[in-house]
């Protein structure tokens, strides 16, 4: 046995070797925030790229919100069932948000822990190292992905509204691909971190088809969510402040459809992202649709309905809390005259009883009433004409505009 002092000795030198290690850690840890983000979720097989192709390479761009001078990627093998190779990974400018072509002398090379490929095990994440690249708030980033196969089972997100380039070997650093071919969809890259000041943090907007984009100019980046970021950015106070998108077409709050269920994915797409600080949920308008979209049922299961909703708002509210997160509620749009849900009286209850719950309750931080925006005053249970895409059930790019300029920048600033 050792000298009681000698113990004692050793207890000290243990205390301060930890001490500077912590300290160390906190000086040099950098402050990482989302600027992009995309809900991962199985691709339909409707919008896969052609699979079991060797030597593919794929480039794709995204829409930034937040600048900085170091940038990392998350890319996704989330709902793979085999590990996924990446032979090269890189980073570049884009010359427009429309095209395969980058601009010279732009390209870089990621790695993972300092190795230029990565295997993705099935099912899992990976987040590469930092690289130092200047990037600027609501810039355009292109990533360039050379997969040596492509799997069958493919993480991503299709609701992307961005062009994406393809074409076989390995082209990653090229100017522009030779020969490409296009498809509007998003695979295997689910956010960009960027290196920001102490104070900068994300809104996270959890969501549907409405806060994807469907209806948006693919390319154009005028989602709600897009003119939000804009506006942050040239608000007084809200500059420090990114916006991540976490809207899946078809999305449900509690049934599994296109993407596993608001509370599923609710840790991975909200409480994971990288300087969360504010939520905003805009979400539901597809389980009342679907809860009758094949024929009416009971009452009874409205009701149902309608309770298990609130009660999940309740859990996404008590869970973003626990993490120090504001969470903002918005009203969900009206949604009558639309030929995919034809939805009668009951669905009409059923949103409105919702919406008041929102409206009323006092659960959320704050409250965006997107329902009295959008909303037609001579049919308050339809989207106002100059808002509707068409279809009666998504906004327009209007519409969309309207919405990111009506969310109040208050709601981000300190009180």
């Amino acid at each position: 046995m050792q000298p009681i002092s000698t113990l004692k000795q050793c207890t000290v030198l243990v205390v301060l070797a930890v001490s500077a290690f912590s300290a160390e850690s906190t000086q040099s840890a950098p402050q990482w925030v989302g600027s992009w983000a995309a809900s991962q979720q199985l691709v339909e097989t409707q919008n896969t790229l052609p699979s079991n192709v060797h030597g593919v390479t794929l480039r794709q761009i995204v829409h930034l919100s937040q600048g900085g001078k170091i940038i990392r990627l998350h890319l996704s093998n989330r709902f793979g069932d085999l590990p996924l190779h990446f032979t090269a990974v890189h980073a570049a400018i884009p010359v427009t948000s429309a095209s395969d072509k980058i601009a010279p002398d732009t390209d870089r090379s990621l790695t993972f822990s300092g190795t230029t490929d990565v295997i993705i095990p099935a099912h899992a994440d990976y987040i590469s190292d930092p690289l130092q690249f200047q990037v600027s708030a609501l810039s355009n980033l292109t990533i360039t992905l050379h997969l040596d196969t492509v799997p069958t089972e493919q993480t991503g997100h299709p609701g992307s509204r961005a062009t994406s380039y393809f074409v076989q070997g390995d082209h990653v650093a090229a100017l522009e691909l030779p020969q490409k071919e296009s498809i509007d969809h998003w695979y295997f890259i689910a956010g960009i971190d960027v290196v920001a000041s102490p104070n900068a943090a994300a809104v996270v907007v959890l969501g549907d088809s409405i806060t994807d984009g469907y209806g948006a100019t693919t390319n154009g980046n005028d989602r709600w969510t897009d003119v939000l970021a804009a506006r942050l950015q040239s608000g007084a106070g809200t500059g420090n402040l990114a916006i991540l998108n976490q809207g899946i077409g078809g999305n449900r709050v509690i049934t599994d459809g296109l993407g596993p269920n608001a509370l599923s994915r609710f840790d991975h797409d909200v409480i994971a992202q990288p300087g969360v600080r504010y939520l905003i949920v805009l979400e539901g308008i597809n389980d009342i649709g679907m809860l009758t979209r094949t024929g009416e049922v009971p009452r009874a299961e409205h009701d149902a309905l309608v309770r298990r909703l609130i009660a999940a708002y309740q859990q996404m509210i008590a869970r973003a809390h626990d993490h120090s997160i504001k969470v903002i509620g918005a009203t969900i749009l009206p949604f009558s005259g639309s030929s995919f849900y034809h939805p009668a009286p009951l669905n009409e209850s059923d949103r409105q009883a919702i919406n008041e719950w929102i409206r009323g309750a006092g659960y959320f931080d704050a409250v965006l009433d997107f329902d009295k925006l959008t909303r037609d005053p001579q049919h308050p249970d339809q989207l106002l004409p100059a808002f509707d895409s068409g279809d009666h059930l998504h906004p327009s790019p209007a519409g969309y505009a309207a919405m990111g300029q009506a969310v109040p920048l208050s709601f981000f600033t300190p009180q």
